[in-house]
């Protein structure tokens, strides 16, 4: 069950990627390991540092993608933002926090972009 939830989850990734790529985000990283977790992507685009949570589901029975951004998991995400600007050294930088999610249903693959997340969940 595991191994298959972490397939989907790093498909999920390789989507998102590309989808950012073809607006015009440029990819810094991917994965940035911090002491309060992992961001999933760290892009840049119009001089803003853009962190980026993917979410990903093979179904929405249980609810939608983007509902299991909760505001502990929004205060993680500034946490982990915060200390990645920290450590890179780029403070004078604006940010924000966006979300991507995917949901993939048989032939169907949805991806719904949202900029901005914190406090619109």
């Amino acid at each position: 069950m595991f191994d298959l939830r972490k397939k989907t989850g790093n498909y999920g990734e390789n989507l998102a990627v590309i989808f950012l790529k073809k607006k015009g985000y440029k990819i810094i990283e991917t994965n940035f390991r911090t002491r309060f977790g992992e961001i999933d992507i760290i892009a840049k685009k119009d001089d803003q540092i853009i962190f980026v949570e993917v979410r990903t589901k093979t179904n929405i029975n249980f609810g939608a993608p983007e509902e299991s951004i909760n505001r502990k998991k929004q205060e993680k995400l500034i946490l982990m933002a915060n200390q990645y600007m920290s450590v890179k050294k780029l403070l004078h930088n604006n940010f924000r926090i966006d979300g991507i999610f995917i949901v993939i249903e048989q032939n169907n693959t949805e991806i719904r972009h949202l900029e901005n997340i914190i406090n619109i969940l």
